[in-house]
């Protein structure tokens, strides 16, 4: 699991989440960048993960759990931006989970690439 430097991207993922959550608030979404991983550097990082770290459940897991705060980002951009915001508000805990769920595995992946480094 070399080159991932988790401290570094739970507080990169934690900076992209605070701005979204500012523009939503804001109802300006022009600049942020929301599914695909756009513009989160921990995307890039997850791109950039050497293949043992890949084969890991738990990278896998990641993975689909970045995914999906992204989408879910996603959609309370579509959501708001097509008048829905009661409805978008409505998916704001899930982002929440989501969240949680990512530091979580960030946590055991962190503890596996220590263990490694021995």
């Amino acid at each position: 699991m070399q080159g991932i430097d988790f401290d570094e991207a739970i507080r990169l993922h934690n900076t992209w989440r605070r701005q979204f959550m500012n523009a939503f608030a804001q109802g300006s979404y022009a600049a942020m960048p929301l599914s695909d991983h756009q513009g989160c550097m921990f995307g890039y990082a997850i791109a950039a993960a050497d293949d043992a770290s890949r084969a890991l459940p738990q990278f896998q897991a990641l993975i689909r759990s970045h995914a999906r705060f992204h989408s879910l980002a996603s959609d309370i951009q579509e959501l708001s931006s097509n008048g829905m915001a009661e409805d978008a508000d409505l998916i704001l805990p899930e982002l929440s989970d989501e969240s949680h769920r990512l530091a979580s595995l960030f946590d055991e992946l962190r503890a596996i690439q220590r263990e490694r480094r021995g």
